[in-house]
């Protein structure tokens, strides 16, 4: 079957899926619609659907983005629109589609939204607070199409941008994604198609293209969210890549611990390969391109070209100096242009739409969007997609809904582990590389974790700077014993034993690992610590000078004590109380003994609900 004839069956099926004959139900089964219980409400559907009777098709989507509310469950109901259901449980799927499918009560109450104009009660999906002020281009089709279904990428426009491609030049081609603005998104942001340039100039062959999807940041899960949901924009753009520099066998480096990405990533290449959009003469074009996935092992510094291209070819994952880059030597000793998983699927939307389109959306220099993965202490926590350029603030409180329980917004790391930490202040800052870099942190990949006042702003420097520790592949002197003097230290003002002379310390040392170190890891890896005393260098001098932690987080410098003007005698504390360290009588005012305290914050969190009778004080004072 052409193409041609591929796109009318898309277009068919499409219409199907959304104007059906009978019910379709799609439910999120990315990983944190798994995570939340989604195989579990998929059983339930079926065997409700079985009880009732009703013929039904059951399908698995990607992720919308809103994992706050997982898992979600789409309906499209004969006559009626697509409407996104949330916080799915087997028993309420269950009574959703006998309430829905056999009474016609499509139960405002549990819906998200509807696709399209808002019904009978429902808001409009697109109209919900973290949905409207975003602009999905590389996640256009993630929750919103089957990702094993090549039709469905079809219907919505797939591979277009290949065809457009395969009627210009190389040359053309990477004039457009110059044009277009599109910068690396997994680190420092260096120019697509200035990449691509110089890999198209070496007269050396054969030449690689390498999808990077070795997403390696603590609380970072936008590759695996994009690969899960929409893996043929991911491949159409490197297809589009390699028919640019000129390369004829491509390689996604993936790490092992995505296997549903693995998995969708392996079906969507068998289809392209059974419809001739990969391996030899491509829709006739005469460009001939193989892809194959190499597994990693997890290790965060393969997350870096060099070391990344050293694993794929079987040998330790660890950084080598430059020159030679890799668009000159990489892969193999060939030239190797190495993106990231969003940047492929940026590519794809650029060929699609044009390079005006894409450059739109942003600012002058961090033209189009970047997807972030929205995590820590906020209401909305997810995967979201926004223009360069909207404030840190818009995000944090307009999209993520602000700090749950009324806490105040301390800092929010951006840029992963070797990120900054930006302060409440700074919140008007606009998300792109130049004022992030500017402020101390970077872009990165897309890792945004946010932390609040329960958060100590040492104890949370000193473990990201535990995981540099941990990953650094120790192959330069600055990294490997640099940055484990930087945790030493860090960990002896967190256990009170600090002194003034370790900040002094801490910039010092921190300065010359930037300079020295061989690659990107610990260039960044003090940087933590940097913001942190830059920003937040009263709780430096507390944790030293006073020996106290006013998050409560490290342990050596908190007790707990019972407040007895409000301590009621309940005896809850008692009971949760995991070393028996609380005595009294039932009626009056307890009393926690802090020889046999072990600080766990039991009592804090039960008494908390209702009388806040336990309290943090400075070690010493219980």
């Amino acid at each position: 079957m052409n193409l041609e004839a591929l796109r009318r069956s898309a277009e068919q099926e499409w219409q199907a899926l959304n104007h059906p004959s009978r019910p379709q139900i799609l439910i999120g089964q990315a990983t944190c619609g798994e995570a939340a219980g989604a195989g579990a409400v998929r059983r339930s559907v079926l065997d409700t659907l079985a009880r009732l009777g009703i013929a039904a098709d059951v399908h698995s989507t990607g992720c919308l983005g809103t994992c706050y509310c997982e898992p979600l469950v789409d309906i499209i109901k004969p006559g009626a629109p697509r409407i996104s259901y949330h916080s799915m449980t087997p028993e309420k799927v269950s009574s959703l589609l006998e309430d829905y499918l056999v009474k016609d009560n499509p139960c405002p109450d549990l819906a998200l939204g509807v696709w399209g104009e808002a019904r009978g009660g429902i808001p409009a999906l697109l109209d919900h607070s973290m949905l409207k002020s975003q602009v999905r281009i590389a996640l256009r089709n993630a929750g919103v199409i089957v990702p094993d279904n090549l039709l469905h990428y079809l219907a919505r426009g797939g591979y277009k941008g290949l065809e457009r491609a395969l009627s210009m030049s190389p040359d053309a081609v990477i004039a457009e994604i110059e044009k277009s603005g599109l910068r690396g998104r997994g680190g420092a942001g260096f120019p697509t198609g200035a990449k691509w340039k110089l890999c198209r100039k070496s007269r050396s062959v054969p030449k690689y293209v390498i999808c990077n999807a070795d997403e390696g940041d603590p609380g970072a899960f936008m590759d695996r969210d994009l690969l899960e949901s929409d893996p043929h924009a991911v491949l159409e753009g490197i297809l589009v890549g390699a028919f640019a520099i000129g390369a004829s066998h491509g390689v996604i480096y993936i790490r092992a611990e995505y296997p549903l990405a693995i998995r969708r990533l392996e079906s969507a290449i068998a289809d392209l390969h059974r419809h001739n959009l990969l391996g030899d003469n491509i829709l006739g074009s005469g460009f001939d391109f193989n892809l194959s996935i190499v597994m990693g092992a997890g290790v965060f510094v393969c997350g870096e070209g060099t070391a990344l291209t050293a694993s794929i070819m079987g040998r330790r994952g660890m950084p080598r100096t430059r020159p030679p880059f890799s668009s000159e030597a990489g892969l193999w000793g060939k030239p190797t242009s190495i993106n990231n998983v969003e940047t492929w699927a940026c590519v794809s939307a650029v060929m699609l739409n044009g390079a005006e389109w894409f450059a739109s959306y942003g600012t002058e220099k961090s033209r189009g969007t970047k997807t972030f993965s929205l995590a820590g202490k906020v209401r909305r926590t997810g995967l979201i997609e926004v223009p360069m350029g909207m404030s840190l603030e818009q995000i944090i409180f307009g999209i993520g809904g602000g700090i749950p329980y009324d806490k105040k917004f301390k800092a929010v790391q951006t840029g992963g582990p070797a990120g900054g930490c930006i302060p409440a202040e700074k919140l008007h800052l606009p998300v792109d590389y130049e004022a992030l870099k500017k402020a101390g942190s970077f872009m990165g990949s897309g890792g945004m974790i946010v932390l609040d006042e329960d958060n100590c702003i040492v104890e949370t420097a000193r473990y990201f700077l535990s995981f540099i520790v941990d990953e650094s592949c120790g192959k330069c002197v600055p990294c490997r014993l640099g940055t484990r003097q930087l945790l030493d230290t860090l960990t002896c003002i967190t256990r009170g034993s600090g002194t003034a002379a370790d900040i002094d310390k801490v910039l010092g040392l921190g300065r010359s690992i930037i300079a020295s170190s061989l690659c990107g890891l610990g260039q960044g890896a003090p940087q933590p610590c940097l913001t942190t005393i830059d920003y937040f260098r009263d709780e430096y001098d507390e944790h030293i000078c006073d020996h106290i932690c006013r998050a409560g987080e490290c342990r050596a410098l908190v007790a707990y004590a019972i407040l007895k003007d409000r301590c009621g005698g309940c005896g809850i504390c008692r009971r949760s109380c995991p070393s028996d360290a609380i005595s009294g009588e039932r009626g009056r005012a307890h009393v926690i003994d802090v020889d046999k305290c072990s600080k766990c914050g039991n009592c804090l969190e039960v008494c908390s609900v209702k009388f806040s009778a336990v309290a943090r004080v400075p070690a010493g004072k219980g």
